[in-house]
């Protein structure tokens, strides 16, 4: 994703004064510039892990997944602080859990009263496992709604006032809403997105599987967040980008268009991906690598489920950082 040396000419010397200026101002040490990620999008930088499993109170597991950071400053009068990244366990009990911090860098404190949501929630649900938490700002109920799946083969959402004490709703999405033989509908992801001609307000990202066993992006709208219709065709097939498996979904919007950003397997090659889709989700035009993952640690060669955020006008990924249930929960700065 770097330019070669060769690029080095007037229009290089320039961005990289520009990057140099701005880190400066944020009283930051200048580093090296990028070339852009494909579509345009910044070219991030692994800072530092927020969060490993070792270290925390609630470990049931020795893993954690799928982070979800939010701004809530200007949502709550009072808030434990200014961001609020939301997090889980994988494997059973899994449990949906929040840590906090005033900035994206961290550092993250972890919520004493964790997990938030459990796999037992009378009398809505008792299953082995809930996981890959996902909050929305509903900014038209005025209310954090959560997604998170518990089996593999249910996305579930509960509703929240302050982000931390939910009220369960719905089921949302299940494997019998998918086409025959789907064994898997999991890791959604739900984001505030226009698409008048189908009178939907919100979009969802998540992972379907079926009885090929390989994984693949699939996708969904809704005018409310809450009733959702779905595609019964991939949005991206693992096919498509050469990987056994891609998952961990994330929509961005940059200069007129929507684009996709996923993960490979490590087996596949372990880096973040990107296709662009349009604004009316009717392009399939894969861009290649969007984060390339490093060898050493944390990434050790896998990088997956992002999640953004800006602050002070600087843009951050929050991400899983290396093998699939034995990594910790990184941020790189763009």
């Amino acid at each position: 994703m770097h330019e070669p040396q060769s690029g080095l000419d007037r229009r290089m010397f320039l961005r990289t004064s520009a990057v140099t200026g701005a880190a400066l101002a944020l009283g930051g040490l200048p580093t090296p510039s990028a070339s852009a990620a494909p579509g345009g999008f910044p070219d991030y930088t692994y800072v530092r892990t927020l969060l490993t499993p070792s270290q925390l109170k609630y470990n049931p597991t020795g893993e954690i997944i799928f982070p979800t950071v939010r701004g809530v400053y200007d949502k709550l009068a009072s808030p434990l602080g200014r961001y609020y990244l939301y997090y889980a366990p994988h494997d059973a009990p899994g449990g949906i859990c929040l840590a906090y911090g005033d900035s994206l860098e961290g550092p993250f404190t972890e919520y004493p009263a964790n997990p938030i949501v459990s796999n037992k929630w009378d009398p809505h649900y008792s299953v082995s496992h809930v996981s890959s938490p996902h909050v929305l700002w509903n900014a038209d109920a005025k209310e954090f709604w959560l997604y998170f799946h518990g089996e593999n083969t249910t996305t579930r959402l509960a509703r929240s006032q302050d982000g931390v004490h939910f009220t369960y709703d719905k089921v949302v999405l299940s494997t019998s809403m998918m086409p025959s033989g789907t064994t898997e509908t999991s890791y959604a992801r739900v984001f505030r997105h226009d698409l008048p001609a189908r009178g939907a307000k919100y979009v969802m990202l998540f992972m379907l599987n079926n009885t090929t066993n390989h994984r693949d992006i699939c996708w969904g709208w809704s005018p409310d967040g809450r009733t959702w219709t779905f595609d019964g065709t991939p949005l991206v097939r693992h096919s498509d980008v050469g990987a056994v498996n891609v998952g961990g979904p994330h929509l961005l919007t940059r200069n007129g268009s929507a684009y996709v950003v996923y993960n490979k397997d490590k087996e596949s090659g372990g880096d973040l991906m990107i296709t662009e889709v349009g604004t009316d989700f009717s392009l399939r035009k894969h861009l290649g690598v969007f984060y390339n993952s490093r060898s050493g640690a944390p990434e050790n060669g896998r990088s997956a489920a992002p999640s953004f955020g800006t602050q002070g006008g600087v843009p951050y990924m929050v991400y899983e950082a290396g093998e699939r249930l034995a990594g910790a929960i990184a941020v790189a700065r763009g």
